[in-house]
């Protein structure tokens, strides 16, 4: 059967984005999402990642089995709050307007791209109480764009979680809402013929993705690897977000494209901090070894 373009650069991207994910513990979605779009709406593509992620997360979750019992109460609150998101945002993908949906999915994902490249971390005192709402928001924002490891890597960043419980928690959490979010897709009847060709179509490509991700992370600074894969994001979303507003007609010619170099511009300083830091940081123990 002959492929199309469109799907031969989904394959291709959600290869490497399973390699991400299973070196990460997360990053899937943010990095399939923005150039899925390009080819396809939310209506059509979120059931198909939403289906992979299910398994994609039980596996995650299985390997990092062994740090369950010192963070589900942790985030016991966020998993309390993520049903009504997701019963909120599910309905929105079956009503509103596929290019609203991709306009919304990327002004989302840009600032926390951004904001996670940052670096940013204020701890948040008040983590029971904030875990309900944030658990809403993340449920809504899930179940519109199948994302929610950058604002989850934010929290848990700013929390102060450890690499095991880090990973356990992210697991636990997007566990949860794949699985309530496919549900819910099924009773919309999003689950159409184009959705399930997708998800035949990329599914090989995570089965291989995700243990090589794992294997090739242990012989990989991960902070670098993850910041890298983040420059990434901030330039696919930033055409994927040109690309609609000339669709909506919100802009027109070269000014569609300035948020793409605004963020663009941003992130490369933002790069060029991170890598002035982290050689700072390597020199002392250069020159200890020696």
């Amino acid at each position: 059967m002959e492929l199309g373009a469109g799907t031969v650069v989904l394959v291709a991207i959600t290869l490497f984005a399973a390699f991400v994910n299973g070196a990460l513990g997360y990053g899937f979605s943010s990095l399939t999402v923005p150039v899925a779009l390009l080819f396809h709406s939310n209506r059509i593509l979120n059931p198909a990642l939403v289906l992979v992620e299910v398994f994609i997360n039980l596996y995650v979750l299985f390997l990092n089995r062994s740090a369950i019992p010192a963070v589900w109460r942790r985030v016991a609150p966020i998993l309390i709050g993520l049903a009504p998101g997701i019963a909120l945002g599910s309905y929105l993908i079956a009503s509103l307007h596929p290019a609203w949906l991709k306009f919304g999915t990327y002004a989302l994902l840009l600032p926390l791209i951004l904001v996670q490249a940052a670096g940013l971390r204020r701890p948040i005192r008040a983590e029971k109480l904030f875990g309900v709402p944030f658990g809403a928001g993340l449920g809504f924002l899930y179940s519109v764009t199948t994302i929610s490891g950058p604002p989850l890597a934010v929290l848990f960043n700013n929390q102060g979680l450890v690499k095991k419980d880090f990973r356990a928690g992210l697991a636990l959490i997007r566990v949860a809402e794949s699985v309530l979010t496919a549900v819910a897709y099924w009773h919309l009847g999003l689950y159409v013929a184009q959705s399930q060709s997708i998800f035949w179509a990329i599914l090989p490509g995570v089965v291989i993705g995700i243990p090589l991700g794992a294997y090739v992370i242990r012989r990989l600074d991960a902070e670098t690897f993850r910041r890298i894969c983040m420059s990434f994001d901030v330039w696919v979303v930033g055409f994927g977000m040109a690309r609609v507003l000339l669709e909506l007609k919100l802009a027109s010619g070269a000014a569609a494209y300035g948020p793409m170099v605004a963020a663009g511009l941003l992130d490369a300083w933002l790069l060029y901090v991170f890598f002035s830091k982290q050689h700072v940081y390597l020199r002392p123990n250069r020159s200890a070894a020696g």
